[in-house]
């Protein structure tokens, strides 16, 4: 089992926030990785609104929390995350 943290912009939140902030997200996952810390992927889905969201899968519950717990984007107040279980089936 893996976990997906889901997150979209809270209601209201300037774009410009989100782009000053993102820097210090990307330096903060990049850190969060090299520190083994069980994220498997991640990234913004490709939509016309810029609010469209983006998610990040995490091999436990604990490094999904632990990395929502520290996100510049959460702590920011900039974006809601929600984990979801997914029993995911791969093709490899």
């Amino acid at each position: 089992m893996e976990f997906v943290v889901m997150y979209s912009l809270r209601e209201g939140v300037d774009r410009s926030h989100v782009l000053e902030t993102y820097p210090r997200h990307k330096a903060y996952y990049e850190a969060f990785r090299a520190d083994g810390g069980g994220l498997v992927a991640l990234g913004p889905f490709q939509t016309p609104d810029p609010a469209g969201g983006s998610m990040g899968i995490f091999t436990s519950r604990e490094d999904a929390e632990r990395f929502i717990a520290d996100d510049p984007f959460v702590t920011k107040g900039l974006a809601d995350p929600r984990i979801l279980e997914w029993n995911v089936v791969r093709f490899e």
